[in-house]
């Protein structure tokens, strides 16, 4: 686990007498079969490595536990299949359905090009910034509901099953999901996961791409942050106290060698999968779309269960059903260039 020791926006007086204890946390090895962790691409949980941070009770960090070759088949379902209807994602806010069908298709071409011409026009993929899974996330309201919900992807429900059982949360359904895809300039501002009804269950967070600055605060904005880097394949789980507590990623950090993968990443998906594995053989065209679109994007996948067993959504009035559920809310993704720019991540700006 790795913290960033230098400051973030001027927080140096806050921060010089702050010293960092990462901590071993316990997985509990009983709960995940060798064989289950294989069919979700992972390790077996007794090769993982967990962390925690003094003063963060219930937040774990997993160092990427994916078997070699194994992330690919995550970021080809971002990016391939996660991304078409009926899941809902920033585009439909301005294009049609039919527009936003396929985005994957419509985008291959561009991105398989080996040319890289800054003065092309951006694909559609290249333009997608969050997709909402399950419970659809309502920006506006910030609040889930029964009447908007489509099939949350079974491969993905696994995973998140096996990493939430890990981590001491049998029983764990994923129901929500919201994936974010960034850009180099992309930035993701300071919030709290709040809308799910049962705050009992964790926030699971997958990444994949180009590694990125986490910042983990306080039950108050203006606490100051802790600052670590997430790297391709990490996994971190914000539960218990750690649960509500704001974050935000700040800054995505582009390869120190140019338009380059991470070292995880260079190991292609094995063809020898096992029978009842839900990872999906990847072909080379898919991973060299998937592989042009990484050197230059982080996607995250964040997995949250929204309702306590047996409970049910509360009643709302007939005027809180009249909204739009594409429109973008304070926690969307901002470029560096965009006319509507997020608070930043100085707790004192």
């Amino acid at each position: 686990m790795e913290i960033k020791k230098s400051n973030i926006r001027g927080d140096r007086e806050n921060r010089k007498n702050h010293k960092y204890s990462v901590v071993r946390s316990q997985l509990s090895l009983s709960s995940v079969s060798d064989h289950d962790a294989h069919r979700a691409g992972l390790q077996p949980v007794s090769k993982w490595q967990a962390y925690g941070l003094e003063g963060y009770p219930g937040f774990i960090f997993i160092p990427n536990p994916f078997l070699p070759g194994y992330q690919w088949h995550w970021v080809k379902q971002c990016l391939k299949l996660y991304s078409q209807k009926p899941n809902v994602c920033n585009l439909d806010k301005h294009m049609t359905e039919e527009q936003t069908q396929d985005l994957w298709e419509q985008s291959k071409e561009f991105l398989r090009c080996k040319e890289v011409n800054k003065r092309r026009p951006r694909s559609l993929l290249e333009k997608l910034r969050w997709v909402t899974l399950g419970y659809h996330y309502n920006w506006d309201s910030k609040k889930y509901s029964a009447d908007h919900y489509t099939p949350f992807p079974s491969d993905l429900a696994f995973l998140s099953e096996q990493v939430a059982a890990a981590c001491g949360f049998q029983g764990f359904r994923a129901e929500a999901g919201i994936l974010n895809y960034y850009r180099l300039d992309s930035t993701l501002g300071i919030h709290v996961d709040r809308s799910e009804l049962d705050h009992s269950r964790p926030l699971l967070s997958f990444s994949f791409g180009q590694s990125a600055i986490f910042l983990l605060g306080g039950l108050k904005r203006d606490e100051a942050p802790t600052a670590m880097f997430m790297h391709s394949g990490d996994i971190m789980v914000m539960s218990g106290f750690s649960r509500l507590l704001n974050h935000a990623v700040p800054r995505v950090l582009p390869s120190p060698t140019g338009e380059s993968l991470p070292c995880c990443l260079e190991t292609p998906l094995p063809a020898d999968l096992p029978g009842d594995s839900v990872v999906e053989p990847c072909s080379v065209e898919d991973w060299q779309v998937c592989a042009s679109y990484l050197k230059t994007a982080r996607v995250n996948m964040t997995v949250r269960q929204v309702l306590a067993t047996d409970q049910d959504f509360p009643l709302e009035p007939m005027e809180e059903n009249k909204r739009d559920i594409t429109s973008e809310g304070v926690c969307r993704l901002d470029d560096e260039n965009s006319q509507v720019k997020r608070a930043r991540l100085n707790p004192d700006s």
